[in-house]
């Protein structure tokens, strides 16, 4: 693994210091966030919240990273992104360690929300920031960098998280959680220097802001598509935690072992694919298509009862899908925007996530409270399927409207030849 891995960052040893150093704060943040994929465990095991309870708990989850997101983009404009990092990391640190004194239902939902809503301001200024210390031929590499980062700590965060909760306590892994986010913070705030750009880009004035991306029929049917993505990735941390501790009774550390093998998968085959696909110059969103339908068919293997070699398959499928989805829907909504608002675009295709979020978890509670798990993940693996269609017919949509584009192009030149 280590020889691996110093293979892997060879690649990244160009950059500068500000962009190494952003690279490992967010690698320790996101190491840190060990708490959210033992959150619904612990409302159950500790606080004897109901589905039900725990399944709005994560609506307010949701939809402090709805607000956090949105906030983020405001400040970061006017204040700046490096006041929005340090306080988005210090504070959600403080947070973290508080959370655990809030145990009562409606303490902890205002918990949850307050804690959401500022941890989830770093990662859009974070994104900004890379303008500023990455040059422009590097910030694609600097993402993929920062990914991979985040890929880190999800590998090894639930392990070290599963490992707490087993030795100590619930309550250590918040403190953990607290002091990682601090550490960054001050790791970041050391190396890292403020910069200001020594003037402003002026707005494109041809942009009619009258024209709403609601009329963009393609951004809207993926639109549709990523709030999909996103209802059956994100009960990976929620209902399947819940489903591992009561049909198959792990322990923290078993589970987290599950969710390292995700981030594993990830780390070792994303950018390669990424790659591929890239210098092949195949279709992104025809990947797009094939990952929703590898994650339809990941819920399938949970259909098949006290199967351990099922749960390894479900989730070597399920990382199929997300590493098909992921780059490629964020790849599909950049450039489309490129001519046209850029920032309102992006925009809401992020608060897209925030919102499978909240759908997502109160959705899965429910079915699993009302009619049990086997009727969840039969719903889940229906509605990629319907994902799946979806995005393989907007394949053809896009095709048809680039034809269009590309024929109205040839005539309106032979009309100028003509006059």
């Amino acid at each position: 693994m280590i020889p691996l891995l110093k293979r892997y960052f060879k690649n990244f040893s160009q950059f500068s210091v500000e962009v190494k150093i952003l690279a490992i704060t967010t690698f320790i943040n996101r190491l840190g966030a060990m708490v959210v994929p033992f959150l619904s465990k612990y409302m159950l095991e500790e606080l004897h919240f109901s589905y039900s309870q725990i399944g709005w708990v994560m609506v307010f989850f949701g939809t402090g990273s709805f607000l956090g997101t949105w906030i983020s983009g405001k400040l970061s404009d006017k204040i700046g992104f490096y006041k929005v990092m340090v306080f988005s990391l210090l504070a959600s640190g403080l947070i973290f360690i508080g959370l655990q004194f809030l145990t009562d239902f409606y303490s902890f939902c205002a918990g949850v929300l307050l804690l959401t809503t500022v941890a989830d301001m770093y990662r859009p200024a974070m994104l900004v920031s890379l303008d500023t210390y990455a040059g422009k031929k590097e910030r694609t590499k600097a993402l993929s960098l920062i990914r991979s980062m985040v890929n880190l700590g999800f590998m090894f965060g639930p392990l070290i998280g599963g490992i707490i909760i087993t030795l100590f306590s619930y309550n250590v892994l918040f403190y953990v959680d607290g002091l990682t986010c601090m550490l960054s913070i001050l790791l970041f705030a050391f190396f890292v220097k403020e910069r200001v750009l020594p003037y402003k880009l002026n707005k494109f004035k041809f942009l009619k802001e009258e024209n709403s991306i609601f009329e963009d029929k393609p951004f809207l049917i993926h639109l549709v598509v990523t709030l999909i993505t996103g209802i059956l990735f994100f009960q990976m941390f929620t209902t399947l935690s819940l489903y591992y501790k009561e049909v198959f009774n792990f322990s923290s550390i078993e589970s987290g072992l599950f969710l390292a093998l995700n981030g594993i998968i990830i780390l070792l085959f994303e950018l390669a694919i990424v790659s591929y696909v890239e210098s092949k110059n195949i279709n992104k969103l025809l990947m797009v298509s094939y990952g929703l339908f590898s994650m339809s068919v990941s819920y399938l293997f949970l259909l098949i009862e006290h199967s351990i070699i099922a749960l390894i398959l479900m989730m070597i499928f399920m990382t199929i899908g997300v590493m098909l989805t992921f780059p490629f829907a964020n790849s599909f909504v950049k450039k489309r925007s490129l001519k046209k608002q850029e920032g309102k675009f992006m925009a809401v295709f992020t608060m897209s996530y925030s919102i499978a979020h909240i759908l997502s978890t109160k959705t899965g509670m429910a079915i699993i409270d009302t009619y049990g798990y086997k009727i969840n993940w039969t719903f889940l693996s229906g509605l990629g399927f319907v994902g799946f269609i979806l995005s393989y017919r907007l394949v053809f949509i896009v095709k048809k409207e680039k034809e269009m584009i590309k024929s109205k192009i040839v005539q309106s030149f032979f009309a100028a030849n003509v006059k």
